[in-house]
């Protein structure tokens, strides 16, 4: 019997050691890349054309799915209101909706192979504490897993941590978190940063109206490990190690400053300005350099910050490059979505749908295009599998774009449904997850 138990612990391990992961937002290190198999093209999901399976997930929210080993996992908030929704489109407004129902925070498992629901556990019921952007929701932060521990922020209504199997281990209270209009604390907009996971820590960025902060907490335990108070106003971009001779930076962007820190102490190490408001975009790490964009109105910078910096590392008037910046531009940067580096190429995609690519290595533009002719919106992040980017726009539409250097859209095909989420992608399955339902797209 022994042997057989310790045979069926190597299987486990070997088929979550085999399958390829994407355990945070925009998969490891917010990368968005998984390459090794081959992915869907062409696909019709209203008329179940290569849909692998469609799972509903009640509520409203805009955090992405993960995946570890073969489990997806999805954080959502349903209010008992119903009819509560979310605002697409292109548009200025920023009055704030004040849902004061009663709501449940869950956080689901489905079967990646078959899309039924392993668990679905409740984290949270009560008001929420603040109110949301229309284009946002009460769970916004993606969840992040390292295997053994699935952890969910929802913001003012705590931090959580589960075993694979649902099981609660431990909660963080993080207070009241008020991200919103600077310019007015009554416009509370949520939060969107999602919690990272560095060897034994878990990491959240809280940039709010007062007393912002970046903060660490055992894996394990929830205990609290370090917290770094910054002098910051509301952000919603969520932090990324980068990792370079043996050495590591965590990398946070934020309206006054771009902060480097040693994530296992929170001592911030340096820091640039030259940023632009309402920052969202999360650091992404290429060959030798952290990117780092934002696209809000007056600048929208671009920067390539090398490892290694120390203290203030702000450029000078005319200056784009220095010892500790490879490259920078003011303008290029995007307000929403998270850029993707892909070969030796950065994509950069504009809210509008224009998506424009640019030399890793120098920040030369290679090309710019507006996908398809669309006049949509885009908050999701663009993601890349086999050789193909792929954009989807608030209107559930995904733009397949053939990699390198010549733009060439590939197809354009339907979810049929609001898409605010980024997507998953895990071996050779696109997941989306829809305002109402999460999709596994299958190559034909």
């Amino acid at each position: 019997m022994r042997r057989l138990v310790v045979f069926a612990a190597i299987v486990l391990a070997g088929v979550s050691l085999s399958a390829q992961n994407w355990p945070a937002f925009r998969g490891t290190n917010a990368a968005g890349v998984a390459d090794g198999r081959p992915t869907a093209v062409k696909w019709n999901a209203p008329a179940n054309e290569n849909v692998a399976w469609k799972t509903p997930v009640p509520g409203v929210a805009v955090s992405s799915p993960i995946v570890w080993g073969n489990r997806v996992f999805v954080s959502t908030a349903v209010s008992s209101d119903p009819k509560q929704g979310i605002r697409t489109g292109l548009y200025g407004d920023v009055e704030p909706l004040n849902d004061a129902s009663t709501h449940a925070w869950r956080l689901l498992a489905i079967d990646k192979n078959t899309g039924k629901v392993l668990w679905d556990k409740v984290a949270h019921e009560g008001v929420p504490k603040t109110k949301r952007h229309p284009k946002s929701s009460q769970a916004s932060p993606t969840p992040v897993t390292d295997g053994r521990h699935v952890i969910v922020s929802f913001g003012s209504e705590g931090l959580y941590a589960y075993d694979m199997d649902g099981r609660p281990l431990w909660t963080q209270d993080l207070g009241v978190l008020n991200a919103g209009w600077f310019f007015d604390p009554d416009y509370e907009w949520g939060v969107g940063s999602s919690p990272i996971i560095y060897k034994n820590l878990v990491i959240v960025q809280c940039d709010i109206q007062r007393h912002s902060f970046v903060a660490a907490f055992d894996v394990d335990t929830g205990k609290q490990v370090w917290r770094t108070e910054r002098d910051e106003i509301p952000s919603w971009s969520t932090p990324t190690i980068f990792e370079s001779s043996g050495k590591a930076e965590l990398v946070t962007q934020a309206t006054k400053f771009i902060r480097g820190y040693d994530p296992m102490t929170g001592k911030e190490l340096w820091k640039l300005s030259g940023n632009s408001e309402i920052t969202i975009p999360t650091p992404i790490v290429g060959p030798g350099v952290v990117v780092i964009t934002n696209g809000y109105r007056g600048v929208q910078p671009i920067f390539a910050v090398k490892p290694g910096a120390s203290g203030d590392i702000t450029l000078k008037d005319a200056q784009t490059k220095s010892d500790f910046i490879a490259w920078s531009m003011n303008r290029g940067g995007p307000y929403i979505p998270t850029p993707l580096i892909y070969g030796d190429q950065l994509y950069v995609l504009q809210i509008g749908g224009v998506l424009a690519s640019y030399r890793v290595s120098t920040g030369e533009r290679v090309y710019q295009e507006r996908l398809g002719g669309t006049g949509g919106a885009f908050s999701a992040s663009p993601v890349a599998a086999d050789g193909k980017i792929y954009c989807v726009s608030e209107d559930g539409d995904v733009f397949v774009v053939k990699a390198g250097p010549t733009y060439e859209l590939l197809a354009k095909n339907a979810i049929g449904e609001v898409v605010m989420a980024t997507p998953a992608v895990s071996d050779g399955l696109l997941i989306f997850r829809g305002l109402h339902n999460v999709y596994a797209i299958k190559a034909p």
